[in-house]
Order: C-alpha cells, then sequence, then structure tokens
C-alpha cells in the first residue's frame, strides 16, 4: 500500500509541475502573445498527455488517481476502501503541494517571474476568470466537468471495457474539458492540482480555492453516484473482486510466516484467564530437547 501512496504523491506532483508549468508559460509569461486560443489549446494538451503518461506509468500500481475527485469516485463505486482513499487523499494534495512550491523555485530564478503578476497558473472566478464568470456559475462548471470527467474515468476502467485504450480515453477526456474549462475558471476538476499553487501564490487565488476543492469532490460524487446507477451489477462485481484480493493477499501473507514459529494450541480457559492472557505473555513450556531450532534467518 505503501508504492501506491508513493506513486500518487509522485504522480501528482508531476501533473502539477508539468501541465500547471505550461499554463504559467502560456498565461503568467504571455508565450501565447495575443491569442488566447493559442494557450488554452498548449495548456490542454498539457494536462491531457500528462496524465495519458501517468496511467501507463503508474496506473499498474495505484490506478493512476492522481485526482482526490476520482478517488471519491472510486471509493464511493466500490473499488477500493475508505483507509486506502485516506492515504491517496494525503499523497495527493502532498504531491501537489510539492509539485507547485517545485515549480515556483523554478521560475523564480528567472527575473521576468513575479509570484503575483505572473501567477503560478492558478484558478478563479470573477476578475480572475477570463470570462469574469461569477461564483454560482464556476461551481456549476466545475461540478459539471468533473462529474463527466470521473464517470469516463470509471467507465473505462470497468472490468468490460479495453484496458489498452483506457489512458487514451481519459487524457482526451481531460483535454476536451480543459479546452472548454479554461475560458471559464482556468479548470481545475481535481483540488490537488488546484490546492498547491493557491498555497504559493496566496491572495485571491487562495480565498478562492475552497471552490476548487468541494465542486471537484461534489462532482465525483455524482459521477459515482449515476455510475452505480447505470451500472449497479458491474461495480458490485468488481467490489466482490476486491475484497477477494484483500482476502487472498491476507491468506498469503498469513502462509508465508516459517513453519518452525511456535502454534499455539486451543485451551480452554475461563473468562479470567482470558482476561490475563490478552496483557500478559504466558511462559513457556519446556520443549523437547530433540525439536529443531529456528536458524536466525528463518524469522
Amino acid at each position: 500500500m505503501i508504492r501506491k501512496f508513493a506513486v500518487e504523491f509522485l504522480g501528482t506532483a508531476i501533473l502539477v509541475f508539468f501541465a500547471v508549468g505550461v499554463a504559467t508559460l502560456m498565461f503568467g509569461f504571455k508565450f501565447a502573445g495575443a491569442s488566447v486560443a493559442a494557450g488554452v489549446v498548449a495548456t490542454a494538451l498539457a494536462f491531457g498527455l500528462t496524465l495519458l503518461s501517468l496511467v501507463y506509468l503508474i496506473g499498474p500500481v495505484s490506478g493512476c488517481h492522481v485526482n482526490p475527485a476520482v478517488t471519491v469516485g472510486a471509493l464511493l463505486a466500490g473499488r477500493i476502501p475508505l483507509v486506502e482513499a485516506v492515504g491517496y487523499w494525503i499523497a495527493q494534495f502532498a504531491g501537489g503541494i510539492v509539485g507547485a512550491l517545485a515549480l515556483w523555485g523554478a521560475f523564480s530564478t528567472s527575473p521576468r517571474y513575479s509570484r503575483t503578476i505572473t501567477g503560478l497558473g492558478t484558478d478563479g472566478w470573477g476578475k480572475a476568470s477570463l470570462i469574469n464568470i461569477g461564483v454560482g456559475g464556476a461551481f456549476i462548471f466545475e461540478t459539471v466537468l468533473t462529474a463527466i470527467f470521473v464517470f469516463i474515468v470509471l467507465r473505462v476502467t470497468s472490468a468490460t471495457a479495453n484496458a489498452a485504450t483506457a489512458a487514451i480515453a481519459i487524457g482526451l477526456t481531460l483535454t476536451v474539458v480543459h479546452l472548454v474549462g479554461i475560458p471559464v475558471t482556468g479548470t481545475s476538476v481535481n483540488p490537488a492540482r488546484s490546492l498547491g499553487p493557491a498555497i504559493v501564490v496566496g491572495g485571491t487565488a487562495l480565498s478562492q480555492v475552497w471552490l476548487f476543492i468541494v465542486a471537484p469532490l461534489v462532482g465525483g460524487l455524482l459521477a459515482a453516484g449515476l455510475h452505480r446507477l447505470l451500472y449497479r451489477e458491474e461495480d458490485a462485481g468488481l467490489a466482490r473482486e476486491a475484497q477477494q484480493a484483500d482476502e487472498t493477499a491476507h491468506a498469503a501473507r498469513s502462509l508465508a510466516a516459517p513453519a518452525c514459529w511456535p502454534q499455539r494450541m486451543p485451551v480452554a480457559r475461563t473468562r479470567r484467564q482470558t482476561k490475563i492472557r490478552r496483557v500478559t505473555v504466558p511462559r513457556a513450556t519446556s520443549q523437547p530437547r530433540n525439536s529443531a531450532k529456528c536458524s536466525p534467518g528463518a524469522r
């Protein structure tokens, strides 16, 4: 499980560093010039292609969520347990913050960079939006776009989908979502992607980041609900498979114990003796002289 958390941390940091980096170059450093459309297309492709690569890179280990909203969808669809989901969320938010700090550290070496003017690809509404959208419209956009994205992720990673093309579908969907959302809010659909840059930039970005945390999580919840409604039997089957996999792994760990470890024999005992055994270790009985001893490496 530690490997899963580690790759989720790494994947989210990579996504923020590369994709948010392109957004900063396009709209912060004005590499797109007077063409907003060029900046939108370049940023959308950066997010989509980066995620596509990450799905192939870390997907076999963790599923490549790199997005708390996707983890919400997987949790409510019964694909991962709550404990694992919490670990994913912690790793993703930490990865987003570290990726943003690394990106800020790199840009800070440029004399043309200003944290307050150039920014760091943050999201926003009102004056922070290219179309000056209001808070209500921004919430609706982020919720709907996230719901569509998470629903497609759940669909193409299902048991009946073609796993070979899942990364392409996920990457293209994120690209289209950004093509629509960048002029409106800057496009979050990923709370970890929004929180890291907002912490670094501060000011308006930090005061507005709550929307880009709450709305995507609501979108992930709606996507999971819709997927369970349309594909209830499939989700139930995947949940059973996940439970069987956990039980198999637990049984394998139990069988991996060395055979020379002493085995406790069931002994009838009173309630008072049972309580005592919970807090004290019983003194070992005499061992036959000809019994085999474990070598130091056996344990």
